[in-house]
């Protein structure tokens, strides 16, 4: 049983959301939120980049950064930009990516969930980036950028969506500069939340899709504040995080490809017997043909030429849903053994580059110099990983790349 509920969601005035809503804080880094943020008082990376309006040279984890996100927040929401719901609602939250669409529901999730097990991972998180987040809502006492999470399409939910949506004026309605539509109904009907309310208790599990450190962050937050109140009842909205919750059906997954420094010391022809001995190779004319279509088929570009590889039949175990991921193919079988990659979290000779940067980005990372090699990969599905997550496994770091990406801004949780 999934546990959900309305909240007063802070929001931009309706004139202002394009305006406010930004990118999310971990796709783009200082440099580009400064210029990003440069003529715009009003965009939200203020808030979730806020080191922007310190000194270059600051430390991103100092305190001046949370206490300044702080003071950004309540000047926003002083200033009259953003507004606070009167009544406890439920958010529709449409994306348009070219042809693709989706509908997600914006939601506080239960904290409770998180530590129960009823929201699952797939991802390890790291402790510096756990007391970053930490800190973030600690100092804005608010969730300011929401957790993805997914779940087993139910067309009972779908039905309630489309109905509102379709008879329903949006509150926002707008095309980011990045080509991405952005809509949003407001759902105040108590009868309408609480629809929502009891058709997810009857799923059983809800998955992260994107957000694992928001998520623990979240969590972890929640159960510092349960400590410290004598009083707590569990209805405080500290028990309550900011999430969209989408369909697993109607999901996006990108390839996330790999650069490589180096050759670890090898000829390029000692590479490529190595690589032989778990790969099929092939030559090809073209970017277009080396992108792969399948699974187990790999894309790779060095010396200004494109190959297609295909994972041997016997080069890895198709039982197990962590290792018969194409990540977990190449990488066991060709970036530690042959390239000597061993924890590509922290290896620095190796780069990861979202599918939608396109293989060209991967030509550009080689043909300068700066890389050696290039992997394209077939995306990970929706599919494989919630049975990874159903099965209490971890994928490796930097296997899935959603897109759209959700806009951080629109609303915001606030937890008392």
């Amino acid at each position: 049983m999934v546990k959900i509920k309305g909240f007063k969601g802070v929001r931009p005035k309706k004139e202002l959301a394009e305006e406010i809503a930004s990118r999310p804080y971990d796709v783009l880094n200082s440099e580009e939120a400064r210029i990003e943020a440069k003529d715009n008082s009003y965009s939200f990376l203020h808030i979730v980049k806020s080191e922007i309006d310190l000194p270059k040279d600051i430390n991103h984890y100092d305190e001046k950064v949370y206490l300044k996100a702080a003071e950004n927040l309540k000047s926003f929401i002083n200033n009259g930009w953003l507004i606070q719901e009167e009544n406890e609602a439920i958010y529709i939250y449409r994306q348009i990516m070219e042809s693709h669409v989706q509908y997600g529901l914006v939601v506080a999730a239960s904290v409770q969930d998180y530590l129960d097990g009823k929201i699952r991972i797939h991802e390890l998180t790291r402790e510096v980036k756990e007391k970053d987040r930490i800190n973030h809502v600690k100092y804005t006492n608010a969730n300011t950028g929401p957790v993805f999470l997914t779940y087993q399409a139910q067309e009972k939910i779908d039905v309630i969506v489309e109905r509102i949506a379709t008879q329903n004026k949006p509150e926002y309605d707008f095309t980011a500069e990045d080509g991405i539509k952005h809509t949003l109904w407001i759902v105040e009907e108590e009868k309408d939340i609480n629809q929502f309310i009891s058709l997810f208790k009857k799923i059983p599990y809800t998955y992260v899709a994107d957000g694992h450190h928001r998520s623990k962050s979240a969590a972890m937050v929640g159960e510092i504040r349960r400590k410290k109140n004598r009083n707590h009842t569990g209805k405080e909205e500290y028990n309550w995080f900011l999430a969209v919750l989408f369909p697993h059906n109607q999901l996006k997954i990108l390839d996330y490809n790999r650069v490589v420094k180096d050759f670890y010391g090898l000829f390029e022809s000692d590479f490529f017997e190595k690589v032989r001995e778990k790969f099929e190779i092939e030559e090809v004319a073209s970017q277009k043909e080396a992108k792969p279509s399948r699974a187990n088929y790999f894309g790779m570009y060095l010396n200004h030429k494109w190959y297609i590889f295909k994972a041997k039949p016997d080069s890895f175990n198709h039982e197990d849903p962590v290792l018969s991921l194409d990540i977990s193919i190449l990488q066991n079988n060709l970036l530690t053994p042959i390239l000597g990659i061993g924890d590509p979290r922290k290896d620095e000779r190796i780069d990861f580059v979202g599918g939608i940067r396109g293989l060209g980005e991967l030509e550009e990372r080689v043909n300068s110099g700066e890389m050696a090699v290039a992997f394209a990969l077939y995306p990970t599905s929706i599919e494989q990983l919630m049975a990874i997550a159903d099965a209490g496994k971890l994928m490796p770091p930097k296997s899935t790349w959603f897109e759209p990406k959700l806009r951080s801004g629109l609303i915001i949780h606030l937890l008392d």
